[in-house]
């Protein structure tokens, strides 16, 4: 009697192998993108939660004075109160409770003053409780912060009133502005995160004194004396933000011109943090 054909077995076998080999195959190929888009998450969640090198945070606060000039030179000309620099708005206030049937300015400052504190107290809290130096707390910062201004923006470029209307206190005046003084006060409250204190990217009066004050201000090495650098470059971004901020005022676009130009320099603020440079390694 013929053996059996141990070519046929191994015939059969190593078929059964071979086709088991592609069954994986093809399930393997089934699960690569998904495999491929987990680590691509992965890696986006880890890239978002390092923290990042305060080194160059400065340049991030200097733009920010661009802003800040560019929607105060355009909101206080149109709406007669500042978004940002509540030192003014604070004088505004203390004029209107003396005269206050005199004008609605001092109400409005009133809001902008509320706003900034309320703002400055919950972008405080929010960078205390989940880390103030990570990447994705600076991103969500400043992407909060544009998405205030866009809001402003639409809500001014859909009202259609007069000049005279826009002085008035009403719903698309006073929202805006309420918009706008939250998002300055995330802005100044990122300097304290950046561990750039006197670059608050709102006020001024602390930067002239530090500035006229120094010691080394004439000194021509400007690699040696950055810090008189950046507040020599504060008030010049806040003129240069104002001079922008009355064009588009006095021009037929209006405020929202201004707004939407502080929207994209922000959003170029929010792309920035996403690439921003990790802080380096602390050695033991």
């Amino acid at each position: 009697m013929d053996p059996p054909h141990q070519s046929y077995g191994a015939i059969q076998e190593g078929r059964a192998t071979t086709g088991h080999v592609h069954a994986d195959d093809e399930e393997n190929a089934r699960l690569l993108p998904t495999s491929n888009s987990q680590s691509s998450h992965m890696r986006f969640r880890d890239h978002m939660k390092e923290g990042i090198d305060t080194d160059g945070g400065e340049f991030i606060l200097i733009l920010g004075y661009i802003i800040t000039g560019l929607i105060d030179g355009s909101a206080v000309f149109i709406w007669g109160a500042f978004a940002s620099m509540q030192t003014g708005n604070t004088i505004y206030l203390g004029l209107g409770l003396a005269e206050p049937s005199s004008a609605n300015r001092w109400i409005k400052s009133l809001l902008s003053i509320s706003c900034f504190c309320l703002g400055a107290t919950v972008f405080a809290w929010f960078h205390r409780f989940f880390g103030a130096k990570k990447r994705w707390v600076m991103f969500s910062s400043y992407l909060f912060q544009t998405l205030l201004i866009v809001a402003a923006a639409i809500i001014v470029s859909l009202d259609r009133t007069t000049t005279e209307d826009k002085e008035k206190v009403r719903w698309p005046v006073m929202v805006p502005l309420a918009f706008m003084a939250v998002g300055s006060s995330g802005q100044c409250v990122s300097s304290r995160a950046l561990d750039k204190n006197s670059l608050t990217s709102v006020v001024l009066t602390s930067i002239y004194c530090d500035l006229f004050s120094d010691p080394r201000l004439l000194s021509f090495s400007g690699s040696s004396n950055p810090s008189r650098n950046q507040r020599l470059a504060a008030p010049i971004c806040v003129l240069l933000g104002a001079l922008v901020g009355g064009f588009w005022a006095r021009s037929e676009i209006g405020l929202q011109g201004a707004l939407w130009t502080a929207a994209g320099l922000k959003f170029c603020v929010v792309l920035a943090w996403a690439e921003w440079k990790i802080a380096p390694e602390v050695e033991d």
